[in-house]
């Protein structure tokens, strides 16, 4: 990644609600954060902490209702997403920037060939003939490493495994060449030796491609080796932004050090115990305006009760919302 590149997405003061019978679920508050060409931007937190539902707003993937994107600024390619055409919004959805859901199966149509799949993207957003899109989808195939790829693309999507079906849904996201690629847990529902191989491939074709790549996930321990900066949300916001080395060496908001302690280590020829963050997330019934970390947090002040922490500049690209500063061991002086 080149030093002083411009962001190729940068996000601002982004919010989305949720209405609901029971009222409005405040999902993601003012999150920002830029993602620079050829970066890969790992985004942490516990279901529910609005990883998801922040990347979906991007792209328009929410149903409206009931979500409602409220405010802020997704700037992408001289265009914010939040206020082009549905027509511009589809032609970068899917073309400059894709998207690799968590659940393959489900997000495969069982009905149509992977060839047709993954040919679709070409045929609607390159303007390939069907000659050029069959082609283009072997070399997409052969890509993301599954082999005898030219018979395959003939084969449906449940005579492929778990893991060959998530690379077809990563050659489907890489078919139109994007600037952004975008992970929402991908190898979540994969066994551990397949998750390997599925990081190793990102990495790859990262390298090779030289896209952007946001890696949602709840496991810090599988960005570990991937990133090059970490976005950990609590509460539908950013608590904690660093460059991923500063994270683990240096973390400073208590919920990353909780989320640190929970990852599974061996000392010695003992593992060491795991650690658990008692309580549940919240559920945002309105506005943070309070520490949404406050009530499962073992550092909190009475000023955490009623103000919510901005981010505050640590300086390195490192910056924290927390009023607690963990290298004093004492309040921070604002």
């Amino acid at each position: 990644m080149p030093d002083g590149a411009l962001p190729v997405l940068d996000v601002r003061d982004l919010k989305t609600v949720f209405r609901t019978r029971g009222g409005e679920v405040h999902a993601v508050n003012d999150v920002s954060f830029s993602l620079k060409p050829g970066e890969l931007l790992g985004v942490v937190g516990e279901s529910g902490s609005g990883k998801s539902v922040t990347m979906m707003s991007l792209l328009g993937l929410l149903p409206s209702p009931p979500a409602d994107v409220r405010n802020g600024s997704v700037n992408f390619d001289g265009k914010d997403l939040l206020h082009v055409s549905p027509e511009t919004l589809r032609s970068i959805r899917g073309g400059k920037i894709g998207f690799v859901f968590q659940d393959p199966m489900t997000s495969l149509n069982p009905v149509y060939t992977v060839g047709y799949q993954i040919a679709e993207p070409l045929r609607k957003h390159m303007g390939m003939n069907k000659r050029q899109a069959a082609v283009r989808s072997q070399e997409l195939l052969e890509l993301v490493g599954i082999p005898d790829a030219k018979q395959r693309l003939d084969d449906y999507p449940h005579q492929f495994s778990g893991g060959m079906r998530q690379r077809v849904m990563i050659a489907i996201a890489l078919a139109c060449d994007p600037k952004v690629l975008i992970a929402d847990e991908p190898t979540t529902a994969l066994d551990v030796t397949i998750q390997a191989q599925i990081l190793e491939l990102m990495k790859d074709l990262r390298d090779k491609l030289g896209m952007a790549v946001i890696w949602i996930t709840h496991d810090l321990g599988v960005i570990a080796g991937i990133a090059d900066r970490v976005m950990v949300m609590y509460g539908g916001q950013v608590v904690e932004h660093a460059p991923v080395h500063a994270l683990f060496s240096d973390p400073q908001h208590p919920y990353t050090r909780a989320l640190l302690k929970t990852i599974p280590t061996i000392q010695g020829e003992r593992a060491a115990r795991l650690t658990i963050i008692e309580g549940q997330p919240p559920i945002m019934t309105g506005p943070p305006i309070a520490c949404p970390f406050r009530d499962r947090c073992d550092v909190a002040f009475d000023r955490c009760e009623v103000h919510n922490p901005l981010r505050y500049d640590l300086g390195d690209g490192h910056d924290v919302a927390c009023f607690y500063d963990a290298r004093t061991g004492g309040p921070r002086d604002v």
